[in-house]
């Protein structure tokens, strides 16, 4: 159905007119310019940190566009993605220098047909290639030492209502700029366009994020990436102020174990557990509000079951974080490290219960 836009008129009283003031003197628009030139001179100072996050953090943005092999034509476009060139930011891990971007910008190239554009205009081949399906992470290796790098931030440590900027290549217009706030944080179960994104914790930004802005940096005041822009919500498909970022936690974490393994090895509790568990369930349960997650199975020799961790319990925190829901759960869990011992806390006879769970490698 086609879309219709409509103008209202306001119907109101014609005002009478106001007569014209008299004309401002000579001195006294010197005297405004004199005010404007103060004030402005006040907002400039509160507005060059911006300028300083981003001369830091724009030369470590780079411009990525998948060629196929014979052509000049985009690998993405080629397949009918909407996605024919995206964005990265170059970061170092144990002293050396990879590219942190977009799985689905990267998922049907080789190396040699990914054309790297830095903002100094140099252009570069990575030299491998690793992703993730699951949370749409890729990694791409470097030779040399002469980029630039961005320092990357503790993305737990942001909250909603926090500023920050965006840097990247909407529409190929390379190394734009864009602010605004996080608007929201922990967007799970987002119907995506990239199939098969399990994994989700997304950072909300209002920040202008459009097609080409993939795989760029989200970046705060301290002119540190605290995630990387992967997806929009738009009915139109470009930036309607909602837009959404991988954690940089949740892509370090990815990206190292891409890095010394080759594959993403992740943590495995042994549960099942009840996606609609809300208000109510947890009012006869004794809860004050609907949080954590209420385990409906438990797996036979799985760690939960080790570790007594029973049908009907509600996970209440894990490892120190408190659990809002069943999907937090499964994220965290999947970035705990493989045999770690981790405190957890369920929630049992209406009285909270301390145990001790030993993570498992997920095989599946």
């Amino acid at each position: 159905m086609r879309a219709v836009l409509c103008l209202l008129t306001l119907a109101v009283a014609r005002p009478v007119p106001a007569a014209d003031p008299a004309p401002a003197s000579e001195s006294q628009r010197a005297e405004a310019y004199a005010r404007l030139a103060k004030r402005s001179a006040e907002l400039q100072a509160h507005f060059a940190s911006l300028k300083e996050v981003v001369q830091l953090v724009r030369p470590a943005v780079v411009h990525i566009e998948v060629v196929h092999p014979g052509t000049s034509r985009p690998v993405a476009a080629r397949r009918g993605s909407a996605d024919e060139t995206g964005s990265g930011v170059i970061v170092e891990i144990d002293s050396r220098k990879y590219i942190l971007t977009n799985r689905h910008l990267i998922k049907f190239a080789q190396p040699d047909s990914i054309a790297v554009k830095l903002s100094d205009g140099r252009r570069i081949t990575p030299t491998r290639i690793w992703q993730d399906a699951a949370t749409d992470v890729a990694v791409l290796a470097l030779d040399g030492d002469e980029v630039v790098v961005a320092r990357v931030g503790n993305s737990d440590e942001m909250d909603i209502g926090d500023f920050v900027l965006a840097i990247g290549s909407p529409f190929g217009l390379s190394h734009s700029v864009t602010h605004g706030i996080i608007s929201a944080k922990g967007r799970r179960d987002l119907e995506l366009a990239t199939d098969g994104v399990n994994y989700q914790d997304f950072i909300q930004t209002d920040a202008s994020i459009n097609p080409g802005n993939s795989g760029g940096p989200l970046v705060n005041l301290r002119g540190e990436v605290i995630g990387i822009n992967t997806a929009i919500a738009s009915s139109s498909g470009h930036n309607e102020g909602i837009g959404f970022s991988i954690p940089a936690n949740m892509v370090m974490v990815i990206a190292r174990q891409l890095i010394d393994h080759g594959s993403v090895t992740r943590g495995y509790l042994g549960v099942s557990l009840d996606s609609k568990f809300g208000a109510s369930a947890a009012a006869q349960l004794g809860l004050d509000r609907p949080r954590g997650a209420r385990v409906t199975a438990v797996s036979p020799g799985s760690p939960a079951e080790v570790a007594k961790i029973q049908v009907g319990d509600v996970i209440l925190d894990f490892n120190g974080v408190p659990i809002e829901d069943d999907n937090h759960l499964v994220n965290t869990v999947s970035l705990t490290p493989v045999g770690r011992d981790v405190p957890l806390t369920v929630f049992r006879d209406r009285k909270p219960i301390a145990l001790t769970v030993k993570i498992a490698q997920r095989t599946q």
